[in-house]
């Protein structure tokens, strides 16, 4: 069996210890700081694709656009701190869950070609979402 291991940088092992307990505290401001870049570029990405390409003038009432948030961060069961960048699950004012409306989107369905709009935020925003929280670690370690 192959074996990999790594050696973490030591300015970056001496902020980590700089942290001590209060890693908990600062993570979630971290998470949320990085988050703010994927959410515009999502909102931009989105209100680009409604729209294209149909055959039909677009009849959108905005409620999707709308419903993009970043959801607050929260520890999960493997001690991961995780939040969610999309839809929410709410329902628009016709009834329709705004999460399925951005997965047919993205997905497409019969007789609808995809239209992605998440995936290619989610490249695109990849270095701009990791600078932003170097920049939020690097803030919260100097009020220390």
């Amino acid at each position: 069996m192959a074996r990999v291991s790594y050696k973490m940088p030591n300015g970056f092992l001496e902020k980590l210890s700089r942290l001590n307990n209060r890693f908990d505290e600062i993570a979630p401001k971290v998470l949320k700081a990085g988050a703010k870049p994927v959410l515009e570029q999502a909102r931009r990405n989105l209100s680009a694709r409604i729209g294209e390409d149909t055959k039909y003038s677009s009849q959108s009432k905005g409620e999707l656009l709308k419903s993009l948030e970043i959801t607050e961060p929260i520890l999960d069961k493997n001690d991961n701190w995780r939040l969610r960048v999309g839809a929410a699950a709410t329902l628009d004012s016709d009834g329709v869950s705004n999460a399925l409306k951005a997965a047919v989107m993205e997905y497409g369905k019969s007789g609808q070609p995809p239209k992605p709009w998440l995936k290619p935020t989610k490249s695109k925003t990849r270095k701009a979402c990791i600078e932003t929280m170097v920049q939020a670690l690097d803030k919260e370690l100097e009020n220390l």
